[in-house]
């Protein structure tokens, strides 16, 4: 007989009472089973437990209003599960033969705000982004959005592009130029550049996944693969109190997948082709456990190998390994160290012209351009629960990455290769302690950076004739270029989270200092003439105050805004750009942004969503043009739109619509120069959609799962001649395609993914099957790119994929 959660508004003790007299004599199951529930609402999520266990829960329906549960997926114990499926819910049970009932949790654990999350609890205090469990996100005093593994594998995703995808207010530019490999990643927050993601700060398990996060943020190559990932955490707005500079664009945390309490392993395959590629894989392996003294370890791997979507130098070969420990040796000591290996090469498909791109769009007229990439890293955190209210914090870090490329010049004459090698050192100390002061409970946190970069940068040419590459006079392959620097970076921020009533206010600031040194040696240019020697420096010092409020209408209900000022300091690219001898860089200033948002959120157990207005203020934002023209100062600009998301439980009109869940996202950006060049002001940025939007539906049923997705946005601007011969912009745009494909409109699409799925349980190693469509209709879409590697960049085809992956 199938054991289902109880609800009764009128009664809800009495369902109890007779179950404990049905059920006197039911042992509480303690042996792992295969459980497989998803992210959603608690009330259901605690009904499908009842469902796939023996486990009999009983609660009020006011208990659980507005809560939301993670997924729980692998071989756990029923009280494991109900213990995750409570995490951060405020929520405690008793056992008692076999039944379960749920209760809140005792005042004493209940003192850190309206959600009665306990400040006994590790992961909620002092962390702001934590395993951004639903009851986190949900108090989040801004726009955040969570994607969970489960919806990656439904989407068929073969990297973090294809995810991030469906998040309102990011877009995501198609692989173009010369950040045009699968290795690199290309997202855009709110209108800002999409180029290679410089203003968003990008974490993965809270280490900063730039090169240098300071002096190179760009990430021409992303470590990062879907298939190791448990979630994306999306936090849309500034995080610059707690983060650091660089992230205008927001804070995106990529949170690898948990070290499991029983010993877990899974293998699994997605394999998608077109009619025009070849076969591309990703393939994943997971294997991990909690010893009984409480050392916990885990391995991941996962590798995207084969070829993309165009007829040839579509090539793809990526290795991502972590190891993961952890150890609790005390109820107050936590310790987890981490390692790190990424190793990938991508080929990089040429920009076509307009008559190249009408006659075969799918393919590439450049052999040589690749991309190769490597990075290694380690990091250890250790958190240490001094007393019930006290936390502190040790995060330290430490990357050596090595990224190469080959590309060729539009002409197809030479052949440049670009070594560079970066490492960073980073110590994150944070102290966080929660105190009573009046009717008030309070959250103050102090931290301190220390961030450590240097960096060795190389460019060497080849002649290339008749597509080969050889040796000639001025392409003999010597050193032309060879530059070097570094950065030291110390910041002290501090804040305090103050909940009173149904208010939540936490005001901060950060203090950052940061210098930059540049050095360009001598060598022979690639005419064999001395190249002079030139050091560069730049320092800065800046405060950067921060403001969210949080109005609790209800569990389910918040109303938030927040202000903060972001900074971004000056790269190396952009410090070494133009000038003469030791002179600072063509003009260039950081840059200042001032970042609000006001919005609404809500979930319960039927339908949830969250609608957010946006407004960022640029003094003096800096674009990236090409690499002939580097940056510019693009003069003063305005982001500003709105973002909405909505998620629905069809079974709320009809029952027999249960497992039907519908979802969909709408945002509208206005991304415009507002500086003084006539003709110019009002006008649209480049490579961003006004209008995003997606659909989506999921009928989850008798272990079969169905899955309809749509995307679409609406037209886009490039770059068009308005740039000077200094990099200062004249006002002029070109709006219909050139011959080259570098400039003009970029048309808005819309496409259409399908899928199906299904779990045959652990009677079968837990195999899980799926297949589906990308793009069934096959839209033609395209992008350009307008550096050295330009030209018209066609998107994904119709591409057909399947998966299938077994646990034990």
């Amino acid at each position: 007989m199938k054991n289902t959660t109880t609800h009764n508004k009128k009664s809800p003790w009495l369902p109890l009472a007779l179950a404990l007299a049905v059920n006197a004599a039911m042992p509480l199951a303690v042996a792992a089973e295969a459980i497989h529930i998803r992210a959603q609402p608690l009330g259901q999520a605690l009904s499908e437990l009842g469902q796939q266990t023996s486990l009999q829960v009983f609660f009020s329906p006011e208990l659980v209003a507005g809560k939301q549960a993670p997924a729980v997926e692998g071989n756990v114990s029923p009280e494991q599960a109900l213990r995750q499926l409570l995490q951060g819910s405020g929520l405690d049970y008793q056992i008692n033969e076999g039944s379960v009932t749920l209760a809140p949790a005792a005042p004493s654990a209940a003192s850190n705000g309206p959600l009665e999350l306990g400040v006994t609890d590790i992961k909620v205090v002092g962390d702001w982004l934590g395993d951004a469990d639903a009851a986190v996100v949900q108090n989040h005093p801004g726009a955040r959005t969570v994607i969970r593994r489960e919806a990656m594998v439904e989407q068929g995703a073969m990297n973090v592009s294809d995810v991030l995808k469906r998040v309102p207010g990011v877009q995501v530019q198609d692989s173009n130029g010369t950040g045009g490999s699968d290795i690199s990643l290309n997202v855009g927050v709110r209108g800002l550049t999409s180029r290679l993601s410089p203003r968003s700060t990008v974490l993965i398990d809270g280490v900063p996944a730039a090169f240098a996060p300071y002096g190179q943020p760009q990430l021409s190559m992303a470590p990062i693969s879907s298939g190791n990932l448990d979630s994306i955490d999306v936090v849309r707005g500034a995080g610059s109190v707690r983060y650091g500079p660089q992230n205008v664009g927001g804070v995106i945390n990529f949170v690898t997948r948990a070290i499991p309490e029983k010993t877990t392993g899974e293998i699994g395959t997605t394999l998608e082709t077109t009619q025009y590629g070849g076969w591309k894989h990703i393939d994943t392996a997971f294997l991990g456990g909690t010893a009984d003294n409480g050392m916990g370890v885990a391995l991941l791997y996962s590798g995207v190998n084969g070829h993309g979507y165009r007829e040839r130098n579509n090539g793809n070969d990526i290795d991502d390994v972590l190891l993961k420990t952890h150890w609790a040796p005390t109820d107050q000591d936590d310790f987890s160290l981490n390692f790190h290996y990424y190793d990938a090469s991508a080929d990089m498909p040429g920009g076509l012209t307009q008559k190249q791109y009408d006659d075969k769009p799918y393919e590439s007229v450049r052999d040589y351009d690749q991309f190769t990439g490597r990075r290694k890293d380690v990091s250890f955190k250790w958190i240490r629960q001094i007393d019930e209210r006290t936390q502190a914090e040790i995060l330290t870090y430490y990357t050596d990455s090595f990224r190469g490329s080959t590309i060729a010049a539009r002409d197809q004459k030479t052949l440049s290769s670009y070594p560079r090698s970066y490492y960073t050192l980073g110590i994150e100390p944070r102290v966080s302690r929660v105190f009573d002061v009046g009717p008030t409970t309070q959250e103050v946190s102090v931290g301190y950076r220390y961030l450590k970069e240097a960096m060795h940068e190389e460019s060497s040419r080849l002649a290339l004739v008749n597509n080969q590459p050889v040796v000639r006079p001025t392409s003999d392959g010597h050193v032309f270029q060879d530059r070097t620097g570094g950065t030291e970076a110390n910041s002290v921020y501090v804040d305090n989270k103050i909940d009173v009533g149904q208010w939540t206010i936490t005001p901060g600031i950060r203090f950052e200092h940061i210098s930059t040194d540049w050095h360009d040696r001598a060598v022979l240019d690639t005419a064999g003439r001395p190249v002079p020697e030139k050091n560069r420096s730049i320092e800065s010092n800046e405060p950067l105050p921060a403001l969210s409020v949080m109005y609790h209408l209800s569990d389910a209900w918040k109303l938030f805004a927040n202000y903060e000022t972001s900074f971004g300091s000056l790269q190396y690219f952009q410090l070494g750009q133009g000038g003469s001898g030791d002179s600072t860089a063509n003009g260039l200033q950081p840059e200042k942004a001032k970042t609000y948002e006001i919005g609404t959120r809500y979930n319960d157990d039927v339908w949830g969503g969250e609608v957010t207005l946006f407004y960022i203020d640029f003094d003096d934002e800096l674009q990236y043009i090409s690499n002939d023209v580097g940056w510019t100062n693009l003069g003063a600009t305005k982001h500003q739109g709105l973002e909405a998301s909505v998620h629905y439980d069809m079974a709320a009109l009809d029952p027999r619509l249960d497992g039907l869940t519908a979802n969909a996202g709408f945002t509208y950006t206005r991304a415009t120069y507002e500086g003084e060049i006539p003709g110019f002001k009002g006008r649209d940025l480049p490579f961003y959609s006004r209008q995003v939007a997606t659909v989506g539906l999921r009928y989850d049923i008798n272990r079969w799962t169905y899955n309809i997705d749509g995307f679409a946005q609406s037209k886009q601007r490039s770059p068009g001649t308005g740039v000077n011969a200094d990099g200062s912009f004249n006002g002029n745009y070109i709006t219909e395609g050139t011959a080259d494909g570098q400039y003009g409109d970029i048309p808005g699409y819309v496409t259409w993914n399908v899928r199906g799925g299904y779990d045959f349980g652990a009677q079968l190693s837990n195999l899980k099957l799926g297949a589906g469509v990308k793009n069934v209709f096959d839209k033609q879409y395209f992008t350009r790119s307008s550096d050295n590697n330009s030209g018209m960049y066609v998107g994904a085809p119709r591409t057909f994929f399947v998966q299938a992956s077994v646990g034990f």
